[in-house]
């Protein structure tokens, strides 16, 4: 599939502070791209916004809020003149089991990684249509292998991936590409943390062969720039993740006997976690965590 050249494209990306949506910013402008950083930690975008230099400008807004995506965009197109490609990378995740995870902070998950990219999408679909652009929704290996502990992180992944699928026919008579990026585990500031939870970190360490398996940060950047590049409809960081969709209907009961022995004992931690910490501060992880759970 040939490259499509982003030089003075404006490249849109959501969850921009760190991790993924900052190291995509850093690559696209170092092929000519202009870049709007939107997200929630405004400090940490400008350091960002900094590093690339005058190609980009950062703009705070909340993906679960209408009216400061709508303010954010609007500021996007007044100062780059439009939209060409959007990334809509932003999200969180919690650790815990469904009976004692933090109801708010479970729903915020689904809010900010599954109706945040609706939100995103929606408010830019005007603009990228303009440009006939392309849409880039992040979801995760999640999608496909839906792990305990990660009931709302996976299902918010997963309405992504179908989400992008029933848009993708929408907008193509308008010129416009819609694509799904898998990343499995990434050395990011959400996978640091959950790593670090006394009870859930142990139990992710134990998943077996390449689904336990970390990846360098590179390794995701790699492959989803070459996606961008490309308008791809899928990206698969690395691209192992796409050859589990071919077994999909086999990995729930496979998942289930693997969890039998190791489960039992993380739930009890977690209950004991839970009471000496809280249920909110057992749940939440990650700087994007605390900065969207806290609004």
């Amino acid at each position: 599939m040939a490259q499509v050249n982003v030089d003075g494209k404006v490249v849109l990306i959501t969850g921009a502070a760190r991790g993924i949506g900052a190291g995509l910013a850093e690559r696209l402008a170092a092929r000519g791209a202009k870049i709007a950083l939107v997200g929630l930690e405004p400090e940490e975008q400008q350091k960002v916004a900094d590093r690339i230099g005058a190609a980009a400008k950062a703009w705070e807004a909340d993906v679960t809020d209408w009216d400061a995506l709508e303010r954010a965009m609007a500021g996007v197109v007044d100062h780059f003149g439009g939209i060409d490609i959007v990334v809509a990378n932003a999200g969180i995740a919690t650790s815990g089991f469904v009976r004692s995870v933090d109801p708010r902070a479970f729903e915020k998950v689904i809010e900010v990684d599954l109706l945040g990219v609706w939100r995103t999408f929606r408010v830019a679909l005007p603009y990228i249509i303009e440009r006939r652009g392309y849409l880039l929704a992040i979801s995760s290996l999640a999608a496909i292998t839906h792990a305990p502990a990660m009931a709302n992180y996976a299902a918010a992944k997963a309405g992504v991936e179908a989400f992008v699928n029933s848009l993708r026919p929408e907008v193509a008579h308008l010129g416009v590409k819609v694509g799904v990026a898998h990343p499995t585990w990434i050395k990011t500031d959400l996978v640091e943390s959950a790593d670090a939870h006394p009870v859930f970190g142990k139990l992710r360490a134990s998943m077996p062969g390449l689904i336990g398996k970390t990846y360098p940060l590179s390794v995701a950047l790699d492959c989803i720039e070459d996606g961008i590049l490309k308008r791809a409809r899928t990206i698969h960081a690395p691209k192992w993740v796409g050859g589990l969709k071919l077994i999909r209907a086999f990995l729930p009961p496979i998942i289930e006997f693997g969890s039998r022995s190791r489960v039992p004992a993380a739930d009890k931690a977690a209950l004991a976690d839970i009471k000496e910490r809280g249920a909110y501060e057992s749940s939440v992880t990650g700087h994007g965590g605390r900065a969207a759970t806290k609004r």
